[in-house]
This record gives structure tokens, C-alpha cells and sequence, in this order.
């Protein structure tokens, strides 16, 4: 069954619950089919905010990657998602009275996961639905749960039998002055883990009701005794937004720095089977005091290890 064989209607994709944030001037719209089931995610910067992006892995689905953005666009559907980044930009272009004068450009990009693997259908996001989505965004709210992108996200996939469903989570930090929103779609090959190394979600032995990091499977399947055959269609889609001035050496390096220090709540990551992307924006309102942009990536790694145990719980 594909976005032709039926009539569709985008609907609200709220979650389970909702992580409240103060960035004022960024929005947060879901919307999904519950035909698939599959969702779009979109955060709306109206003024714009400069961007460093860093994709990583070997199945990256990505459009756009500007280094200034109005809005990210984060779906289910794989590549067909992308579609849902084209009506985001098609409803911002009427929002801006369809004027396309350079300077009144609206910049979109677009993430997706794979999420087929969990459902029976080829429905994908879509231009209607990524209309809906920016439709329904409002400020300083964040749903989170299996909602938007997130909606047949799934984990711990080193054999799909063991994988878990997940969604997208989000935490936000406030340091001072300085704040950091990070948000994720999870639909990663590897587990999430707690800070105590508990396995809270993904790669399920239903024989002994365990989780267990992958790796005593891989160790298992190299010695022969046991089996790991890991699935593929996979990838975590973050967005992190901050009002923390940053030149753009320093927001690469914190894009590069926040992104890779989320290993310690998935594990594996980056592999040959995800495709992880985030983006990092920042809306350059305030200067760093105390820290350095080295002191806030660190802290901004913390709630990015919150917003990906918040996407499974």
C-alpha cells in the first residue's frame, strides 16, 4: 500500500508526553499517517539561524545542508520522505507573500530514517504532510515519544527479531545565559544505554528477558557460538539549537564534538548501516561566560545523552 492507494489525511502526532524548552523564536510541528504509520518532524526558526551540520555513516539521506536554515525537516519513509522538506519550503514561500528575492529565501533541509522495517506499508511523509507539520508547530514545546519521525522508530537491530520500537526524545539545558535545546529521532543498529550502562531499550532476548550491549553478541558470533546478523535501515537524526554565539570554526567543532559524544548512549553508532546526521543551529544571542565553546559542547553532550533516553521512554 503506497500514498496512492489511499486517501491520507496528516493528522496531529502529540506523543506521550512533552518537553517544554525556552528558546523563544523556535517552533516544533509533528504531524503523521497513521496509514503507514510514519511522521515528520519540523523546527521553525522564522528569523534563520546559522548551521553546521555533520553527517556521518554509511547511509545518509539527506537534501539541503545549507549552513543557514528557516527550518529543519526530520521523516520517516527513507528517501521518499525527503519529500516532506519540499512542502515545508513550499509553505514557508507563501508565507513570505511568494517573494524570492535572494535575501527572502526560505532554506530547508531535510532528514529521514528508515522506518519500513517496523510496518507492512510503503507509506511515506509527504509534501501534505510536511505542510501539516509546520502548521501545527508552536513554540518551546517538544513532543517526544513515538510521535513525528519518530513514530516507527526502532533499536537494537544486531538481529531484527530482538529489536525494540523507540521514537524521538529531546532534553533541554539552560547554563547561565546560555541554552541548548537537543532533539532526536532514534532508529538506530545499536542499543540505547543508560549512564549506569543498563540497556534500556533494544537488542531483547526474549529467552532470558536481557538486554545486553551488541558487542557480547558480535564476540559470540566471532567465536562461533552464537549469531549477530545485523539489520540494516538504520539512522539517528539530532537537531541541536542554542542562542550561544559561535563562529563557525566553533560550530562545526561543537556540531562534530555533541555528535560524537552520543556513542555513550547508543552503542554501536556511525556504522555502515545508519545514516547519522545532525544539525547544529544556534541563533547567536548571547556570548559564552565561564566557558568556552569546548566547556558548552560538553554540557550540550549531557542532554543530548537526556534527549536520547527520553525518545524511548
Amino acid at each position: 500500500m503506497t500514498n496512492d492507494d489511499v486517501p491520507l489525511t496528516p493528522r496531529p502526532s502529540p506523543g506521550s508526553s512533552v518537553v517544554s524548552f525556552d528558546l523563544p523564536g523556535v517552533f516544533v510541528g509533528t504531524a503523521e499517517y497513521a496509514e503507514g504509520p510514519t511522521g515528520c518532524t519540523v523546527i521553525h526558526v522564522p528569523q534563520g539561524a546559522r548551521t553546521a551540520v555533520d553527517a556521518r555513516g554509511g547511509a545518509v539521506g539527506m537534501s539541503g545542508g545549507y549552513d543557514f536554515h528557516h527550518a529543519i525537516v526530520l521523516a520517516g519513509g527513507s528517501v521518499y520522505g525527503l519529500e516532506a522538506a519540499a512542502g515545508v519550503s513550499t509553505e514557508l514561500l507563501h508565507r513570505a507573500e511568494n517573494r524570492t528575492h535572494w535575501a527572502a529565501l526560505q532554506h530547508v533541509s531535510g532528514a529521514v530514517i528508515y522506518d519500513f522495517s517496523t510496518r507492512d506499508t510503503a507509506i511515506a511523509p509527504d509534501t501534505a504532510l510536511g505542510r501539516a507539520a509546520l502548521n501545527n508547530a508552536v513554540e518551546g514545546e517538544f513532543p517526544v515519544g513515538r510521535c513525528g519521525a519518530g513514530r516507527s522508530a526502532s533499536v537494537g537491530k544486531i538481529d531484527f527479531s530482538r529489536a525494540e520500537f523507540a521514537g524521538q526524545g529531546a532534553a533541554f539545558g539552560r547554563y547561565g545565559e546560555a541554552k541548548v535545546l537537543v532533539a532526536t529521532v532514534v532508529n538506530a543498529v545499536g542499543v540505547v544505554v543508560d549512564r549506569d550502562g543498563t540497556v534500556v531499550r533494544g537488542n531483547y532476548h526474549a529467552e532470558t528477558g536481557e538486554r545486553h550491549v551488541p558487542a557480547f553478541d558480535y564476540a559470540a558470533a566471532a567465536e562461533g557460538t552464537g549469531e549477530a546478523r545485523t539489520a540494516s535501515g538504520n539512522t539517528t537524526l539530532t537537531v541541536v539549537v542554542t542562542n550561544a554565539k559561535l563562529t563557525d570554526v566553533a560550530l562545526k567543532q561543537f556540531a562534530t564534538q555533541v555528535h560524537s559524544s552520543m556513542h555513550r548512549a547508543i552503542h554501536p553508532f556511525h556504522t555502515e548501516l545508519d545514516g547519522d546526521t545532525l544539525f547544529a543551529l544556534t541563533t547567536d544571542e548571547v556570548e559564552l561566560k565561564g566557558v568556552n565553546a569546548t566547556g558548552f559542547g560538553a554540557l550540550a553532550s549531557e542532554v543530548a545523552w537526556d534527549a536520547v533516553l527520553s525518545s524511548v521512554r
